[in-house]
């Protein structure tokens, strides 16, 4: 018999009665510090300290309720002796963020220059 993949759980997505797959990814995402953090992870490892730092000193509770999260999404992994990483999954999102990074770095050329 085929071993399935593990299911997320089933849990109430804000601003959505349909809880679709994309819904429930956006409603993640759009959690404040996310986004954040997964992009401050993009080119490796981080310790729980070094990841509040880099996120300007978030609230030591809502970056563990959001890396609790991540990780439970299966979007980052801890590892003892290098802190939080993104998994291959966690990878897979991040890159489909960098051509809202380009667009974002051209947009502010602009608007500043």
């Amino acid at each position: 018999m085929p071993k399935q993949a593990p299911a997320m759980k089933k849990r109430a997505v804000r601003g959505s009665r349909t809880g679709r797959p994309i819904m429930a990814l956006l409603d993640l995402l759009g959690r404040r510090w996310t986004l954040r953090i997964m992009w401050e992870l993009r080119e490796g490892p981080l310790t729980s300290r070094a990841l509040r730092t880099a996120c300007d000193e978030a609230s030591p509770t809502v970056m563990q309720a959001r890396l609790t999260e991540l990780r439970e999404a299966s979007l980052i992994e801890l590892v003892a002796s290098d802190g939080y990483r993104l998994t291959a999954l966690g990878n897979d999102l991040n890159e489909t963020f960098l051509p809202l990074h380009r667009f974002a770095e051209r947009w502010s050329k602009q608007m500043t220059g």
